[in-house]
């Protein structure tokens, strides 16, 4: 299959791209001008470096290379562009422009990457057909803005998507910021952490499942949305308690006392309808953990 792939050197990008190329598919990758291609698709022969931006994408080249399917992972993302910034409205709007010319160019089957939290959130776990959608902030909302201007012009247009919406993603090569990492890292110091949400129950799920679910859905085809999660909870509390076990110290963890009010308090997937198309995470929350430990300095 061809595949156009935005946002092809970031944290989920970079490795839907090796994946890609790992399957056999011939993939033109796009990324902003200077970013470094992924060492693992470096001279890969199905693979054409595409330099640009979804607002001034090199159209001529992406025309020559006839994609069939768009795998839109590009976005403004925490830490450059925090969850409530304007910017990701504009890169809504710059989305949908590069979208409708991407159909323009021939694609039949756009998969959008959206997030967990468009959904309403309360305390049971969140389903595709059955949870209402209430996202709030800009992040959220511009996502499934862009969910929403897929479903619209899909049956105008004549085009199929799909929609996987991420659960909180961690693993080898994210941010440092990020929780896990920025939690490892303490730990490693033998600094005090004090959790402001102690309880707040969240989905974690390792990187490369992600990306095998996502990979999944763009080989089958998969119509609507899935939910790219674990299907299981943790809690922030137990979670740093685990990286705390994992590197042999004990009593770094302290939790706020009064805690901090959590609108996302319990953000966890049904992932039935996932799990129904063949996956199975290969990292459990300790696996995964243990490879971002060893990666993170």
């Amino acid at each position: 299959m061809k595949l156009l792939l935005t946002g092809a050197g970031g944290f989920i990008g970079s490795r839907l791209l090796r994946l890609a190329l790992d399957r056999g598919h011939q993939v033109a990758a796009l990324d902003f001008p200077g970013t470094p291609v992924p060492p693992a698709a470096a001279g890969h022969k199905a693979m054409s470096w595409l330099e640009g931006t979804l607002s001034e994408a090199p159209w001529k080249s992406i025309e020559a290379f006839q994609p069939e399917q768009c795998i839109h992972c590009a976005w403004t993302t925490a830490p450059k562009f925090a969850y409530d910034s304007p910017e990701h409205f504009r890169c809504l709007q710059d989305s949908k422009l590069f979208l409708a010319r991407a159909l323009d160019a021939g694609v039949k089957h756009i998969l959008g990457v959206g997030t967990c939290i468009e959904y309403r959130i309360d305390r049971a776990p969140l389903v595709e057909d059955k949870t209402p959608l209430e996202p709030v902030g800009a992040y959220a909302e511009s996502k499934n803005g862009m969910r929403a201007w897929l479903q619209e012009q899909a049956p105008q247009r004549g085009f199929q998507f799909g929609w996987g919406r991420i659960f909180y993603v961690y693993g080898v090569g994210e941010h440092p910021t990020r929780l896990c990492s920025a939690i490892i890292q303490k730990v490693r110091r033998k600094e005090s952490i004090v959790l402001k949400t102690p309880q707040s129950t969240k989905d974690y799920i390792y990187i490369d499942d992600v990306i095998a679910a996502l990979m999944l859905m763009a080989e089958r085809k998969v119509p609507g949305a899935v939910n790219i999660g674990t299907g299981l909870g943790i809690t922030i509390f137990d979670l740093a308690q685990t990286v705390e076990k994992l590197l042999g110290k004990s009593g770094l963890v302290q939790k706020a006392d009064p805690p901090v009010p959590d609108p996302l308090d319990y953000v966890v997937a049904d992932s039935t309808r996932l799990r129904m198309l063949g996956w199975q995470p290969q990292h459990d929350l300790e696996r995964g953990l243990r490879k971002l430990i060893e990666a993170v300095p």
